[in-house]
């Protein structure tokens, strides 16, 4: 895959064909090397795009502040350089809220979400304590190494712990106290993501795949929302970390596959019904 580059100087790779594209985004901290296997699995049936941020891997260093909605004007140089008209925006995490807002500013043409280990039904006191510390000069780096530990569930799979020490470790307490300022402002302004998701108009089908937290109230909540609005639908991964795109690639690619060809195929049928 060879990376291209946007007006805003961004390194990303588009491999494959077809419409919708997938637009992976990785999350706060990490780079497009997260989705490498998963893209492998995609992209003989999908064209699939996946970016660095702005001071993320192979993207140039940022300079000065930036935040949330940088990150969108970062998704969107990709979408508008890449020439692709409809996505389907796979988000990992915090990045979710970069794909509402494309919705947003979109619309149509983000035909659906789907997230990966997000804290949909809001942040807990003990993620926003550490949002909070994270953004102490004194007290990050112990945080952030809390949260890996929590991340990676006791897991010693190199490919796991090169990403997550490696690679989401190298950035210092700028990056880190950046992404915390950012989820921060987010929760405050949104909620929740399922309040946010609820308030588009309208909303788009959403799926979310995720592993933890594994208490049954996370999911017992979830499900009790996609009994109620049709467009959200979950499932809990066969996975033990924050990244099943790195245990299980290719289960996770299967669950996006069988989400995207059912939104291909209802625009089928109702391109179909229209012609008729």
């Amino acid at each position: 895959m060879d990376p291209r580059e946007t007006r805003l100087q961004l390194s990303y790779d588009d491999v494959g064909s077809g419409e919708p594209a997938l637009l992976l985004l990785p999350g706060w901290c990490g780079d497009r090397s997260v989705y490498l296997d998963l893209v492998r699995h995609l992209a003989p049936g999908f064209r699939v795009l996946t970016l660095d941020w702005r001071g993320h891997g192979r993207s140039p260093e940022a300079t000065g502040e930036f935040g949330e909605a940088e990150l969108v004007e970062d998704a969107l140089a990709v979408i508008e350089r890449s020439g692709v008209r409809n996505v389907i925006v796979v988000a990992q995490a915090h990045a979710g809220w970069v794909a509402i807002a494309l919705r947003r500013r979109l619309g149509p043409r983000v035909r659906g979400l789907v997230l990966l280990e997000w804290l949909v039904i809001g942040a807990p006191r003990t993620f926003l304590a550490a949002l909070q510390n994270m953004q102490s000069p004194t007290q990050w780096r112990d945080t952030v190494e809390q949260v890996f530990e929590w991340w990676l569930a006791g897991n010693d799979d190199p490919r796991l712990t090169n990403f997550v020490r490696g690679r989401m470790g190298a950035h210092g307490y700028l990056m880190w106290a950046r992404a915390a300022r950012a989820i921060q402002v987010a929760y405050a302004r949104e909620g929740s993501p399922l309040a946010a998701l609820s308030r588009l108009t309208p909303p788009p089908p959403v799926l979310h795949l995720y592993a933890q937290p594994r208490t049954p109230e996370f999911l017992v909540t979830q499900q009790g929302f996609a009994r109620s609005h049709g467009w959200f639908e979950v499932e809990l991964l066969d996975t033990r970390t924050h990244f099943p795109m790195l245990e299980r690639p290719e289960a996770i690619a299967q669950a996006i596959e069988r989400f995207a060809r059912r939104r291909r195929s209802r625009e089928e049928h109702v391109a179909t019904m229209r012609a008729s």
